[in-house]
Protein backbone atom coordinates (compact mmCIF):
# COMPACT_ATOMS: atom_id res chain seq x y z
CA UNK A 1 0.00 0.00 0.00
CA UNK A 2 2.06 3.04 -1.64
CA UNK A 3 0.99 6.55 0.52
CA UNK A 4 4.14 8.42 -0.09
CA UNK A 5 6.52 9.30 -3.02
CA UNK A 6 9.76 8.16 -2.76
CA UNK A 7 12.43 11.09 -2.40
CA UNK A 8 14.39 10.22 -6.14
CA UNK A 9 10.88 11.47 -7.18
CA UNK A 10 11.53 15.29 -6.07
CA UNK A 11 15.32 14.59 -6.99
CA UNK A 12 14.25 13.89 -11.05
CA UNK A 13 11.79 16.87 -10.88
CA UNK A 14 13.96 19.32 -9.73
CA UNK A 15 16.72 17.97 -12.15
CA UNK A 16 14.15 18.07 -15.26
CA UNK A 17 13.81 21.67 -14.25
CA UNK A 18 17.31 22.53 -14.22
CA UNK A 19 17.76 21.00 -17.97
CA UNK A 20 14.92 22.94 -18.80
CA UNK A 21 16.24 26.25 -17.13
CA UNK A 22 19.64 25.40 -18.96
CA UNK A 23 18.19 25.70 -22.28
CA UNK A 24 17.37 29.74 -21.33
CA UNK A 25 19.44 32.81 -20.47
CA UNK A 26 17.35 32.76 -16.90
CA UNK A 27 19.92 32.40 -13.81
CA UNK A 28 16.88 30.56 -12.13
CA UNK A 29 13.70 28.91 -11.98
CA UNK A 30 10.51 31.06 -9.63
CA UNK A 31 7.48 29.42 -9.00
CA UNK A 32 4.30 31.13 -7.21
CA UNK A 33 1.92 28.36 -7.71
CA UNK A 34 1.42 26.18 -4.57
CA UNK A 35 0.88 22.75 -6.43
CA UNK A 36 3.98 23.45 -8.07
CA UNK A 37 5.80 23.83 -4.77
CA UNK A 38 4.59 20.59 -3.65
CA UNK A 39 5.51 18.92 -6.80
CA UNK A 40 9.13 19.82 -7.12
CA UNK A 41 9.93 19.92 -3.18
CA UNK A 42 7.62 17.92 -0.78
CA UNK A 43 6.22 21.18 0.91
CA UNK A 44 2.49 21.09 1.01
CA UNK A 45 1.25 24.54 2.07
CA UNK A 46 -1.95 26.33 1.64
CA UNK A 47 -2.05 29.17 -1.16
CA UNK A 48 -3.28 32.38 0.47
CA UNK A 49 -2.89 36.29 0.97
CA UNK A 50 0.74 35.10 2.13
CA UNK A 51 3.14 34.25 -1.09
CA UNK A 52 5.51 31.94 -1.34
CA UNK A 53 8.41 31.57 -3.93
CA UNK A 54 10.57 28.67 -4.93
CA UNK A 55 13.60 29.40 -6.62
CA UNK A 56 15.88 27.02 -8.41
CA UNK A 57 18.97 27.55 -10.22
CA UNK A 58 21.74 25.37 -11.48
CA UNK A 59 22.98 23.72 -8.14
CA UNK A 60 20.40 25.41 -5.29
CA UNK A 61 16.76 25.60 -4.34
CA UNK A 62 15.60 28.73 -1.81
CA UNK A 63 12.01 29.69 -0.68
CA UNK A 64 10.51 32.39 0.73
CA UNK A 65 7.68 32.08 3.13
CA UNK A 66 5.82 33.99 6.05
CA UNK A 67 7.06 33.34 9.49
CA UNK A 68 4.01 31.24 10.29
CA UNK A 69 5.65 28.45 7.57
CA UNK A 70 9.40 28.57 8.86
CA UNK A 71 8.83 25.56 11.35
CA UNK A 72 6.82 23.18 8.51
CA UNK A 73 9.56 24.06 5.66
CA UNK A 74 13.09 24.19 7.53
CA UNK A 75 13.33 20.34 7.88
CA UNK A 76 12.55 19.77 3.82
CA UNK A 77 15.54 18.46 2.62
CA UNK A 78 15.64 19.85 -0.73
CA UNK A 79 15.34 23.19 -0.12
CA UNK A 80 18.86 24.91 0.72
CA UNK A 81 17.88 28.34 2.39
CA UNK A 82 15.16 29.58 3.92
CA UNK A 83 14.18 33.41 4.04
CA UNK A 84 11.35 34.60 6.00
CA UNK A 85 8.97 37.77 6.01
CA UNK A 86 6.54 37.90 8.98
CA UNK A 87 2.91 38.42 7.41
CA UNK A 88 1.31 40.40 4.74
CA UNK A 89 0.52 43.10 4.17
CA UNK A 90 3.12 44.07 7.37
CA UNK A 91 5.62 42.05 5.69
CA UNK A 92 7.06 42.73 2.01
CA UNK A 93 6.72 39.03 0.22
CA UNK A 94 8.03 39.89 -3.04
CA UNK A 95 10.44 42.31 -1.94
CA UNK A 96 11.73 39.50 0.06
CA UNK A 97 11.86 36.95 -2.79
CA UNK A 98 14.19 39.53 -4.73
CA UNK A 99 16.46 39.57 -1.58
CA UNK A 100 16.53 36.22 -1.63
CA UNK A 101 17.45 35.85 -5.74
CA UNK A 102 19.49 38.72 -4.76
CA UNK A 103 21.69 36.44 -2.92
CA UNK A 104 21.65 33.41 -5.06
CA UNK A 105 23.07 35.53 -7.33
CA UNK A 106 20.24 35.62 -9.79
CA UNK A 107 19.66 38.84 -12.05
CA UNK A 108 16.72 37.03 -14.67
CA UNK A 109 13.99 34.21 -13.84
CA UNK A 110 12.08 32.35 -15.91
CA UNK A 111 8.55 32.26 -13.44
CA UNK A 112 5.58 31.01 -13.42
CA UNK A 113 4.29 33.73 -12.88
CA UNK A 114 5.17 37.82 -13.16
CA UNK A 115 4.93 37.99 -9.10
CA UNK A 116 1.97 36.13 -6.55
CA UNK A 117 -1.48 35.55 -7.27
CA UNK A 118 -4.49 37.77 -6.09
CA UNK A 119 -5.47 35.48 -3.40
CA UNK A 120 -7.40 36.58 -0.34
CA UNK A 121 -6.84 39.53 -0.76
CA UNK A 122 -3.07 39.74 -1.40
CA UNK A 123 -2.05 42.75 -4.02
CA UNK A 124 1.48 42.83 -4.52
CA UNK A 125 3.68 44.45 -7.00
CA UNK A 126 5.22 42.58 -10.30
CA UNK A 127 8.44 40.48 -9.37
CA UNK A 128 9.09 42.32 -12.88
CA UNK A 129 9.79 45.36 -10.59
CA UNK A 130 13.21 43.66 -9.48
CA UNK A 131 14.58 41.82 -11.96
CA UNK A 132 14.08 40.17 -15.38
CA UNK A 133 11.19 37.89 -16.10
CA UNK A 134 10.38 35.14 -18.65
CA UNK A 135 7.14 33.82 -18.00
CA UNK A 136 7.20 29.83 -17.97
CA UNK A 137 5.27 26.78 -17.80
CA UNK A 138 6.95 24.03 -16.85
CA UNK A 139 5.88 22.44 -14.05
CA UNK A 140 1.71 22.06 -15.77
CA UNK A 141 3.75 20.38 -18.76
CA UNK A 142 5.28 18.09 -16.57
CA UNK A 143 2.59 16.44 -14.74
CA UNK A 144 0.78 15.23 -17.90
CA UNK A 145 2.45 12.24 -17.63
CA UNK A 146 2.44 10.34 -14.29
CA UNK A 147 5.01 8.67 -12.87
CA UNK A 148 4.60 4.80 -11.74
CA UNK A 149 5.11 6.01 -8.52
CA UNK A 150 2.65 8.38 -9.14
CA UNK A 151 0.09 6.32 -10.78
CA UNK A 152 0.36 3.88 -7.64
CA UNK A 153 -0.85 6.55 -5.15
CA UNK A 154 -3.75 7.29 -7.17
CA UNK A 155 -4.83 3.60 -7.62
CA UNK A 156 -4.59 3.31 -3.56
CA UNK A 157 -6.70 6.48 -3.66
CA UNK A 158 -9.22 4.86 -5.90
CA UNK A 159 -9.46 1.90 -3.41
CA UNK A 160 -10.33 3.78 -0.81
CA UNK A 161 -12.74 5.66 -2.69
CA UNK A 162 -14.55 2.70 -3.54
CA UNK A 163 -14.79 1.90 0.50
CA UNK A 164 -16.34 5.46 0.97
CA UNK A 165 -18.55 4.52 -1.99
CA UNK A 166 -19.94 1.60 -0.50
CA UNK A 167 -20.68 2.75 2.82
CA UNK A 168 -22.34 5.68 1.05
CA UNK A 169 -24.51 3.73 -0.07
CA UNK A 170 -24.97 1.97 2.82
CA UNK A 171 -26.50 5.14 4.50
CA UNK A 172 -28.49 6.46 1.93
CA UNK A 173 -32.16 5.46 2.66
CA UNK A 174 -35.49 7.28 2.28
CA UNK A 175 -35.79 10.26 5.02
CA UNK A 176 -32.18 10.50 5.26
CA UNK A 177 -30.86 13.71 4.39
CA UNK A 178 -27.74 13.70 1.89
CA UNK A 179 -25.30 15.75 4.13
CA UNK A 180 -25.32 13.92 7.49
CA UNK A 181 -25.26 10.48 4.94
CA UNK A 182 -22.49 12.29 3.17
CA UNK A 183 -20.73 12.93 6.13
CA UNK A 184 -21.17 9.57 7.96
CA UNK A 185 -19.75 7.41 4.77
CA UNK A 186 -16.75 9.96 4.87
CA UNK A 187 -16.09 9.52 8.91
CA UNK A 188 -16.50 5.65 8.32
CA UNK A 189 -14.41 5.63 5.44
CA UNK A 190 -11.50 7.90 6.58
CA UNK A 191 -11.49 6.09 10.25
CA UNK A 192 -11.09 2.35 8.31
CA UNK A 193 -8.36 4.13 6.11
CA UNK A 194 -6.58 5.36 9.24
CA UNK A 195 -6.75 2.29 11.35
CA UNK A 196 -5.80 0.27 8.24
CA UNK A 197 -2.96 2.63 7.20
CA UNK A 198 -1.55 3.77 10.98
CA UNK A 199 1.51 5.53 10.96
CA UNK A 200 2.27 5.07 7.23
CA UNK A 201 0.00 7.84 6.42
CA UNK A 202 1.19 10.92 5.27
CA UNK A 203 -0.70 13.55 6.74
CA UNK A 204 -2.20 15.83 4.35
CA UNK A 205 -5.30 16.94 5.50
CA UNK A 206 -6.62 19.81 7.78
CA UNK A 207 -9.50 19.25 9.86
CA UNK A 208 -11.30 16.56 7.23
CA UNK A 209 -10.71 13.04 7.46
CA UNK A 210 -8.52 11.34 4.23
CA UNK A 211 -11.52 9.75 2.12
CA UNK A 212 -14.27 12.18 1.00
CA UNK A 213 -18.09 10.29 -0.37
CA UNK A 214 -20.89 12.59 -0.92
CA UNK A 215 -23.85 13.31 -3.69
CA UNK A 216 -26.32 15.58 -5.01
CA UNK A 217 -29.82 14.49 -5.17
CA UNK A 218 -33.18 15.88 -7.17
CA UNK A 219 -33.04 18.53 -9.75
CA UNK A 220 -29.68 19.34 -8.37
CA UNK A 221 -28.50 16.64 -10.44
CA UNK A 222 -29.40 18.59 -13.27
CA UNK A 223 -26.94 21.18 -12.48
CA UNK A 224 -23.67 19.39 -13.32
CA UNK A 225 -21.87 21.43 -10.62
CA UNK A 226 -25.08 21.19 -8.48
CA UNK A 227 -25.55 21.81 -4.17
CA UNK A 228 -26.55 19.47 -1.83
CA UNK A 229 -30.26 20.68 -1.30
CA UNK A 230 -31.66 21.24 1.99
CA UNK A 231 -34.03 18.14 1.28
CA UNK A 232 -34.17 14.75 2.60
CA UNK A 233 -34.05 11.98 0.28
CA UNK A 234 -37.54 10.63 -1.39
CA UNK A 235 -37.99 7.52 -3.11
CA UNK A 236 -37.39 7.49 -6.49
CA UNK A 237 -34.75 10.95 -6.24
CA UNK A 238 -31.76 10.64 -8.99
CA UNK A 239 -28.33 11.02 -7.04
CA UNK A 240 -24.99 11.98 -8.21
CA UNK A 241 -22.75 10.76 -5.87
CA UNK A 242 -18.83 11.43 -5.85
CA UNK A 243 -15.84 9.70 -3.72
CA UNK A 244 -11.95 10.36 -3.36
CA UNK A 245 -9.11 9.80 -0.65
CA UNK A 246 -6.01 12.04 -0.31
CA UNK A 247 -2.87 9.39 -0.49
CA UNK A 248 0.08 11.24 -0.80
CA UNK A 249 -1.52 14.10 -2.28
CA UNK A 250 -2.87 12.63 -5.05
CA UNK A 251 -6.76 11.96 -5.79
CA UNK A 252 -8.36 9.54 -8.03
CA UNK A 253 -12.14 10.02 -8.93
CA UNK A 254 -15.33 7.99 -8.44
CA UNK A 255 -19.13 9.11 -9.51
CA UNK A 256 -21.77 6.92 -9.97
CA UNK A 257 -25.33 7.95 -11.04
CA UNK A 258 -27.88 6.27 -8.36
CA UNK A 259 -31.49 5.95 -8.05
CA UNK A 260 -33.39 5.82 -4.56
CA UNK A 261 -35.69 2.42 -4.37
CA UNK A 262 -37.00 2.44 -7.68
CA UNK A 263 -36.12 4.73 -10.96
CA UNK A 264 -38.89 5.86 -14.42
CA UNK A 265 -38.36 4.50 -18.11
CA UNK A 266 -36.74 8.08 -18.57
CA UNK A 267 -34.32 7.07 -15.82
CA UNK A 268 -33.46 3.90 -17.28
CA UNK A 269 -33.09 5.83 -20.68
CA UNK A 270 -30.80 8.39 -19.46
CA UNK A 271 -29.16 6.04 -17.32
CA UNK A 272 -28.30 3.39 -19.95
CA UNK A 273 -27.37 6.07 -22.82
CA UNK A 274 -25.14 7.41 -20.04
CA UNK A 275 -23.17 4.61 -19.61
CA UNK A 276 -22.86 3.53 -23.58
CA UNK A 277 -21.07 7.42 -23.64
CA UNK A 278 -18.39 6.50 -20.95
CA UNK A 279 -17.67 3.16 -22.54
CA UNK A 280 -17.41 4.84 -26.32
CA UNK A 281 -14.99 7.23 -24.42
CA UNK A 282 -13.25 4.96 -22.75
CA UNK A 283 -12.85 2.32 -25.93
CA UNK A 284 -11.47 5.00 -27.95
CA UNK A 285 -8.81 5.85 -25.70
CA UNK A 286 -4.90 4.35 -25.69
CA UNK A 287 -1.43 5.90 -26.32
CA UNK A 288 -0.84 8.49 -29.15
CA UNK A 289 -4.68 8.63 -29.81
CA UNK A 290 -5.71 12.68 -30.00
CA UNK A 291 -7.65 14.32 -26.95
CA UNK A 292 -9.93 15.66 -29.41
CA UNK A 293 -10.92 12.45 -31.20
CA UNK A 294 -12.07 10.86 -27.85
CA UNK A 295 -14.36 13.59 -26.97
CA UNK A 296 -15.26 13.95 -31.26
CA UNK A 297 -16.53 9.73 -30.66
CA UNK A 298 -18.67 11.02 -27.48
CA UNK A 299 -20.08 13.66 -29.63
CA UNK A 300 -21.01 12.24 -32.46
CA UNK A 301 -22.66 8.50 -30.33
CA UNK A 302 -24.37 11.25 -28.77
CA UNK A 303 -25.80 12.85 -32.07
CA UNK A 304 -26.43 9.46 -33.21
CA UNK A 305 -28.87 8.93 -30.38
CA UNK A 306 -30.38 12.36 -30.29
CA UNK A 307 -28.97 13.53 -27.25
CA UNK A 308 -26.05 15.92 -28.29
CA UNK A 309 -28.16 18.75 -26.67
CA UNK A 310 -27.95 17.38 -23.05
CA UNK A 311 -23.78 17.48 -22.75
CA UNK A 312 -22.94 19.95 -20.82
CA UNK A 313 -19.30 19.65 -20.62
CA UNK A 314 -16.12 17.75 -21.91
CA UNK A 315 -15.44 14.01 -21.52
CA UNK A 316 -12.98 14.74 -19.23
CA UNK A 317 -9.82 15.66 -17.40
CA UNK A 318 -6.37 14.68 -16.05
CA UNK A 319 -6.38 14.25 -12.25
CA UNK A 320 -3.12 13.59 -9.69
CA UNK A 321 -2.44 16.37 -7.18
CA UNK A 322 -5.24 18.56 -8.43
CA UNK A 323 -8.77 17.75 -9.15
CA UNK A 324 -8.65 18.89 -12.76
CA UNK A 325 -5.33 19.28 -14.29
CA UNK A 326 -4.22 19.57 -18.06
CA UNK A 327 -4.93 18.25 -20.47
CA UNK A 328 -8.50 17.97 -21.09
CA UNK A 329 -10.46 15.53 -23.30
CA UNK A 330 -11.47 18.15 -25.25
CA UNK A 331 -12.27 18.94 -29.35
CA UNK A 332 -10.46 22.32 -28.82
CA UNK A 333 -7.51 20.61 -27.31
CA UNK A 334 -5.33 20.45 -30.11
CA UNK A 335 -5.91 24.30 -31.28
CA UNK A 336 -3.72 24.42 -28.41
CA UNK A 337 -1.15 21.48 -28.53
CA UNK A 338 0.72 19.93 -31.14
CA UNK A 339 1.69 17.04 -29.47
CA UNK A 340 -1.84 16.81 -27.33
CA UNK A 341 -2.49 13.16 -27.69
CA UNK A 342 -2.31 10.64 -25.04
CA UNK A 343 0.36 8.75 -23.34
CA UNK A 344 1.65 6.39 -21.04
CA UNK A 345 1.37 7.66 -17.42
CA UNK A 346 -1.38 10.01 -18.47
CA UNK A 347 -4.45 9.47 -16.31
CA UNK A 348 -7.91 10.78 -16.61
CA UNK A 349 -11.53 11.14 -15.26
CA UNK A 350 -13.78 9.73 -18.04
CA UNK A 351 -16.85 11.41 -17.18
CA UNK A 352 -19.33 12.28 -19.80
CA UNK A 353 -22.91 13.34 -18.56
CA UNK A 354 -26.52 13.64 -20.16
CA UNK A 355 -28.21 16.76 -18.07
CA UNK A 356 -32.25 17.09 -18.64
CA UNK A 357 -34.69 20.03 -17.32
CA UNK A 358 -35.09 17.39 -14.09
CA UNK A 359 -32.33 15.21 -13.52
CA UNK A 360 -28.22 14.25 -14.56
CA UNK A 361 -27.03 10.98 -15.30
CA UNK A 362 -23.20 10.87 -14.50
CA UNK A 363 -20.45 8.24 -14.26
CA UNK A 364 -16.55 9.54 -13.28
CA UNK A 365 -14.13 6.99 -13.73
CA UNK A 366 -10.63 7.38 -13.30
CA UNK A 367 -8.36 5.73 -16.35
CA UNK A 368 -4.78 5.14 -16.67
CA UNK A 369 -3.44 5.17 -20.18
CA UNK A 370 -0.90 2.54 -20.23
CA UNK A 371 1.84 0.92 -22.83
CA UNK A 372 -0.82 -1.28 -24.10
CA UNK A 373 -3.79 0.30 -23.21
CA UNK A 374 -5.59 1.73 -20.34
CA UNK A 375 -6.11 0.63 -17.15
CA UNK A 376 -9.32 1.02 -14.68
CA UNK A 377 -8.16 2.02 -11.36
CA UNK A 378 -11.54 2.95 -9.97
CA UNK A 379 -14.03 0.06 -10.07
CA UNK A 380 -17.39 0.27 -8.29
CA UNK A 381 -20.55 -1.41 -10.22
CA UNK A 382 -21.67 0.61 -12.89
CA UNK A 383 -24.51 -1.23 -14.04
CA UNK A 384 -28.36 -0.15 -13.00
CA UNK A 385 -29.41 -2.59 -10.80
CA UNK A 386 -26.32 -2.16 -8.73
CA UNK A 387 -26.73 1.71 -8.32
CA UNK A 388 -30.19 1.25 -7.01
CA UNK A 389 -30.07 2.36 -2.98
CA UNK A 390 -33.09 -0.20 -1.69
Amino acid sequence: MPTQLPAEEYTARLAAVRTRLADTDADAAVFFSATSIDYLTGFDHIQTERPVLLAVTSDETGITVPRLEVERVEPNPRIDAVVSYFDYPGGKPIETAAELLAGLGVESVAADADGAPGVMGYEGPALSEFLAVEEQSWVPRMRWAKSDAEVALIRESAEWANLGHRYLADYTEVGAHPATASQRASMEASRAMLDTLGDRYDVRVRGDGPVRAGYISGEETALPHGHTPNERLAAGDVLITGASANVGGYFAELERTMFVETYTDEDEHYFELMCELQETAIDAMGPGVELAAVDEAVHAHAEEQGVSDLLRHHVGHNIGLDGHEPPYIDRGWGERFDDATMEPGHVYTIEPGLYTETAGYRHSDTIAVTDEGVEWLTYYPRDLESNVVR
